[in-house]
């Protein structure tokens, strides 16, 4: 069990992780002026605390992904993954599916506990400061506990088909590795509402007469389908409001959160379930499967070429790969963070203008815009590389200036 090398292509991915983050940490702390746009609509002083309270989860969030990068660089190319896979083979008397899994069991662990204080940090204590959750202790811990679980039994059970399909397929055990994964994918899109969010949250049908009247109306309007609109009691953790549409065939439903229905206006709640709907409409569940689907594909071909060119011939198959395989799709994938968000981006937006379209009422999706900007501390004049790298949404500014286009008024 030789230690990969680290030669060229790693670098390279390395370091252009490297200088993202370096101007990502440079942005947080450097944020610059207020936008001219945000200014309309929000107070300097509201602007400001948005900026501090999200400059927390930033730095925590690159805080997290530096250490854990650092510490799969040395696990892997300082020989540290060659002995932990020599003493779990050995554990098990030369069984290689034991070691196997015992290696990635182990693997997990490290990783898991690298991040917690981050994730402590971030996820309670500063939203505790805030005033945001609305969790004790004791229900924050029951909630990360049942996560962590779900995950490590994910991430094993993804461990040991990876090393089925290099033992099954040694040269095109990365095609068959990304056949699984995409399957996974849609599987999991059918799921996911209806198996594992119920371990978390309480969703019960929408009852109000208001409510399921202006959703009837709004899906003849779209000429959709509507069965599901339920209710999650997001109140039990936090103070912010939000919606979602997921699911794919019978699992589809729109979901809202009871903060949402308890703060704003009957007006501002049909802009929301109109946004919903536009994603249902505009096919963006399906889409953003089929990009997934594409570049899962071509990652596994690239995932491929990088350990043949890492690891000696045919010892693919030795359960130190696996931490290559972290570490190259942690990279992978924050280095292609901006191109994901400008894809997702472009569907806010999209379903933004459609939402508009379909309730007619640009005045209630501009003050929606606003309040709920407002009420979960957004920050609405983000840096532009910010921006640019991790934001899902457009900032509010931006979204009010799409709604109101999509309106026809200025």
């Amino acid at each position: 069990m030789e230690t990969p090398r680290l030669n060229a292509a790693w670098m390279v991915l390395i370091s252009a992780a490297l200088i993202l983050s370096l101007l990502y940490i440079w942005a947080v702390l450097s944020p610059g002026r207020f936008s001219p746009e945000a200014v309309k609509y929000f107070s300097p002083d509201e602007i400001q605390r948005g900026r501090q309270y999200h400059q927390a989860f930033r730095l925590a969030y690159i805080g997290a992904f530096l250490l854990n990068t650092g510490f799969l660089v040395w696990f892997a190319f300082g020989g540290k993954a060659a002995e932990l896979s020599r003493w779990t083979h050995n554990i098990y008397q030369g069984s290689y599916w034991g070691g196997v899994m015992a290696f990635s069991v182990l693997t997990w662990l490290a990783v898991t506990f690298l991040r917690l204080p981050f994730t402590f940090a971030a996820s309670y204590c500063w939203e505790k400061r805030w005033g945001i959750s609305t969790q004790s202790l004791g229900a924050w811990w029951l909630d990360f506990m049942k996560s962590a679980g779900i995950d490590l039994l994910l991430f094993v059970a993804g461990s040991l088909l990876l090393f089925w399909a290099i033992w099954r397929w040694p040269r095109f055990w990365w095609l068959a590795s990304a056949g699984l994964l995409s399957l996974w994918l849609v599987i999991q899109a059918y799921i996911w509402p209806v198996v594992v969010w119920p371990l978390f949250n309480r969703f019960t049908p929408a009852e109000d007469p208001t409510v399921v009247a202006m959703v009837r109306e709004l899906a003849r309007k779209a000429d959709l389908p509507v069965e599901q609109v339920l209710v999650m009691d997001a109140s039990r953790r936090t103070t912010q409001a939000n919606a979602s549409f997921s699911g794919l065939g019978r699992t589809k439903r729109i979901v809202l959160d009871d903060n949402l229905l308890n703060n704003y206006s009957p007006e501002e709640i049909k802009t929301v379930v109109a946004h919903e709907m536009a994603h249902w409409k505009q096919g963006h569940i399906i889409k953003g499967l089929g990009l997934g689907i594409l570049g899962n594909l071509a990652l596994w071909a690239l995932l491929y070429l990088m350990l043949s060119r890492a690891l000696p011939p045919g010892t693919s198959g030795v359960p130190q790969t696996l931490v290559l395989v972290l570490l190259f799709f942690s990279l992978i994938l924050f280095i292609s963070n901006p191109l994901q968000n400008h894809i997702s981006r472009g569907m806010e937006k999209e379903a933004d203008g459609v939402a508009v379209q379909l309730t007619g009422d640009v005045p209630a999706a501009v003050r929606l815009q606003i309040n709920i900007a407002r009420k979960n501390l957004s920050d609405v004049s983000p840096p532009s590389f910010i921006r640019w790298f991790s934001y899902s949404h457009p900032p509010a500014p931006e979204r009010i200036a799409t709604i109101q286009r999509a309106g026809g008024s200025q």
